[in-house]
């Protein structure tokens, strides 16, 4: 019989969004894979799939359900490797996984960004950092996907068996790429853009840590400099309304258009000049690796996500403390320099192909899982 792995998460569009490459190398390796997370979405490259009643906020009492299904999932199917993702995902599979690691099986939790770091609330440390450290003893390998989290993982001496970092889920390079001058005009003209537009792109859930009201008083700051200016805000989320009647309310509606939520991300990053990020916190952000991978400049807030990424001077700029005329004054600065934009843009898809693609981040999981799966054929013929 070929082994197992076990893939959670909170949501199983988590998978459909980040991993399945991963659980395509897994079915390459002859592997019998699975998937537990909420929701009815068909995954490729998946043997069995769990729908589990998991839910965001840890105090949902239907997490119980999740948990007791999940614990009887584990100790029926005898996993190889249990991989778990999210922060809830991550700590009811932890719970359920305890009696499987004693007879072997491998735990490997990736955090994709602690809510504990640098400059986090006090409430946040005292919530979640003594939950991370307790369940870091049920975790064979912690995967974190920025340097800051893996230092603090290492001086917190978390007890995880191993603390490994990779660069973050990986971007599809052939998918998110530049495009020539004259197809961006075409792309521009089909979304009712002029040639001349200076078009920003965020996408982002409208929520209090994506901060794009810090955006929109940004562009009210240059909507006398520079008119020509258009800022794209995909999403969906609580505070869309609200943002809404801020442009308004800044008289910059016709320089800010709310997309709503987009499956077409790739065709619109190319067309664009710059990427934004406002959020206050960020683990290792997805949005603004596509940007870069398409050739894009970034101007984004100070934190450990976007100080990963981006490198003052070389393919964007870190505002810090949510300095509002310092972003509009570097927005300007690109919007009157297409050499600096080419450049910068150039040296931000170097950095994404060498270190953050598909195939480079396939690369460092691939050698973190075959030193598991040694182990537990090592383990097999012991027991035989």
């Amino acid at each position: 019989m070929p082994d197992k792995v076990l893939f959670t998460a909170t949501v199983d569009y988590h998978f459909k969004s980040f991993h399945l490459p991963i659980l395509k190398w897994f079915k390459e390796q002859g592997w019998e894979v699975h998937v537990a997370a909420l929701g009815n979405i068909e995954l490729p490259y998946v043997d069995q799939k769990y729908n589990l009643p998991i839910q965001r906020s840890p105090f949902n009492s239907r997490n119980s359900v999740a948990y007791s299904r999940l614990k009887d999932i584990i100790n029926e199917n005898n996993y190889s490797i249990i991989h778990c993702h999210t922060p809830v995902g991550g700590v009811l599979t932890r719970l359920a996984a305890r009696k499987a690691r004693t007879k072997g099986t491998k735990v490997i939790y990736t955090a994709h960004g602690f809510h504990f770091c640098k400059g986090a609330p006090l409430q946040n440390w005292l919530t979640f950092y003594p939950i991370e450290k307790w369940l870091s003893a049920y975790t064979d390998c912690l995967i974190t996907i920025n340097e800051e989290d893996y230092l603090l993982a290492m001086d917190r001496r978390f007890a995880a068996g191993k603390v490994e970092h990779v660069h973050g889920v990986g971007v599809d390079t052939e998918k998110f790429k530049p495009i020539s001058e004259n197809e961006k005009m075409k792309r521009r003209k089909t979304f009712g853009m002029e040639q001349d537009d200076f078009i920003l792109f965020y996408a982002a859930e409208f929520n209090k840590n994506k901060n794009q009201q810090f955006l929109l008083h940004a562009m009210s700051r240059l909507k006398d400099n520079l008119p020509n200016a258009k800022l794209l805000l995909a999403g969906e989320g609580a505070l869309l309304e609200e943002c809404k009647q801020l442009a308004k309310t800044l008289s910059i509606e016709q320089m800010v258009h709310f997309l709503g939520f987009r499956k077409d991300i790739d065709s619109i990053l190319p067309m664009c000049d710059l990427a934004v990020g406002s959020s206050l916190r960020e683990g290792l952000p997805v949005n603004i690796m596509e940007a870069m991978a398409c050739g894009l400049p970034v101007v984004a807030t100070d934190n450990r996500g976007h100080r990963e990424l981006v490198v003052d001077g070389v393919n964007g700029w870190i505002v810090r403390n949510q300095d509002g005329q310092k972003i509009a004054e570097h927005i300007y600065s690109f919007a009157t320099d297409h050499l600096k934009r080419k450049i910068f843009g150039s040296n931000g898809r170097i950095l994404i192909e060498n270190q953050y693609s598909i195939k480079q981040v396939l690369e460092e999981k691939s050698k973190i899982y075959m030193k598991y799966m040694r182990e537990t054929e090592a383990l097999k013929w012991a027991v035989q």
